[in-house]
């Protein structure tokens, strides 16, 4: 079995994986788990990568502390509607923000 070395990591929204998957398949067969990756990002992904990339920088740029990539992420995939549900997305990293940077991070989401 070939070993494989992992270079580096980097949190990804789910359109830059439908995108990347896409470009994938060009010159590639996909395997098992990239196509029943392709059908679910096929199924959920509503958001063209531009757009989350957009929205990726107006988060970052908002400077909000303990607000890592990863859980920038996860906010651009879930895109919640409501202070509420972005408090529970935080709540999975154990991360509180001010009432007025989660305004301002749904703000971002529009």
């Amino acid at each position: 079995m070939t070993e494989i070395e992992i270079v580096g990591e980097k949190p990804l929204t789910l359109p830059e994986v439908k995108e990347m998957l896409a470009e994938i398949k060009k010159n590639a067969e996909l395997g098992f788990r990239a196509n029943k990756t392709t059908d679910y990002t096929e199924l959920f992904v509503k958001q063209k990568p531009s757009e989350a990339a957009e929205v990726k920088k107006k988060i970052e740029e908002l400077n909000i502390m303990r607000l890592k990539e990863k859980v920038i992420a996860k906010i651009i995939d879930l895109t919640p509607t409501d202070a509420e549900s972005l408090k529970m997305i935080l709540a999975t990293e154990n991360i509180t923000v001010k009432q007025e940077d989660l305004g301002k991070i749904l703000e971002c989401l529009k």
